[in-house]
């Protein structure tokens, strides 16, 4: 089938999974807002017992955080209600607890969507991702600013911290006005929530609760978004060869999770069929996938094998596949013989 035949065909077969439900929406929105608002005053409450106590429960707090993204990402991209103000109201608020301003990530986040996987049209929404002979080609002091960036620490665990509290508190430099609006209003709305609850609770509880459930769904929102597309035989090509269904079918990831895991990510792990369609709300995303053979990966990433992603840092042309640096001195060494990769 050619390409243009094959994307009509799986236009239509999707289709009928991008139209959403009201109901649904509202009722995934009373389940992830209520526990969320409850189990933090439950972190609260234990605190006069012990501190072991809230740790597990800020843990559970931070997956319906992550939770809560799923449904500010499904806003963004107009997919939770049909009505754009009401995505555009629900949004805003899902994104002052997430600390996001709604228009500015969707801007970034589009444009990862158009972009994903093409080596001509990356630096937007998404993880850098240099090729082997790109690597090569910098002076040494950016080589190491590369290894320090792609460093688990610095990605997952600084990466977090600056982008959410610091980066998206600014509006990019070309932003329109409604965009810098929504930010300004984020910004307020994440000011007046955290003055609420020292007001209502004191500084010191908000830190110890709202602290690690910050960084834990920071740190599970990064690690879902590397894994979805930094996997081994992922999808990179010139923008000659680039194509859209390519890039979404092999160079974004089936993140089979367990179920409760699944839950807690809204089904974000169905991501070769969000970047298929991102018209398809998240609450669609498996029933897509069960009832289109066409759409089942037969590769699927699992909680086990995703582990394997921490070591994949760069890509290599020939071989078509992420690798780590160690393939680095192979590569030259490779080079130097004349064998080529």
């Amino acid at each position: 089938m050619n390409l243009l035949g094959s994307t009509k065909h799986l236009r239509k077969i999707v289709a009928p999974y991008e139209k959403s439900s009201v109901w649904r929406s509202v009722w995934q929105m009373f389940n992830t807002f209520a526990p969320l608002f409850i189990l933090w005053y439950v972190a609260y409450l234990s605190l006069s017992v012990s501190y072991w106590l809230t740790l597990p429960l800020t843990a559970i707090t931070a997956g319906l955080l992550v939770r809560v993204f799923i449904i500010f990402h499904d806003c963004c991209h107009g997919s939770f209600f049909a009505n754009r103000r009401a995505n555009e109201i629900v949004g805003t608020i899902a994104g002052i607890l997430t600390c996001c301003p709604l228009n500015q990530w969707r801007y970034s986040h589009s444009m990862h969507h158009a972009t994903n996987g093409n080596l001509d049209r990356r630096g937007t929404g998404d993880i850098r991702t240099l090729t082997v002979q790109e690597y090569l080609a910098l002076p040494f002091y950016k080589r190491m600013g590369y290894r320090i960036y792609r460093n688990p620490f610095v990605l997952f665990g600084l990466g977090p911290i600056y982008i959410f509290l610091f980066e998206y508190r600014f509006n990019r430099k070309d932003a329109k006005i409604k965009e810098r609006l929504n930010t300004y209003i984020v910004n307020a709305g994440i000011v007046a929530a955290a003055g609420l609850l020292c007001w209502a609770f004191g500084w010191q509880a908000f830190l110890l609760i709202q602290g690690p459930t910050f960084l834990i769904s920071g740190i599970a929102g990064f690690w879902l978004f590397y894994v979805q597309h930094q996997f081994e035989h992922s999808y990179f090509e010139k923008n000659e060869n680039w194509n859209y269904v390519d890039a979404a079918l092999q160079g974004s990831s089936f993140y089979k999770l367990p179920k409760v895991l699944q839950w807690f990510t809204g089904n974000i792990g169905y991501h070769h069929i969000h970047h298929l369609s991102p018209r398809v709300p998240n609450y669609y995303l498996e029933r897509t996938h069960d009832e289109n053979e066409m759409l089942q990966s037969d590769h699927p990433i699992t909680l086990f094998t995703s582990l394997r992603s921490f070591r994949f840092r760069i890509w290599d042309e020939h071989r078509k596949q992420l690798m780590g640096f160690g393939y680095i001195k192979r590569f030259k060494l490779e080079q130097s013989k004349g064998g080529g990769a």
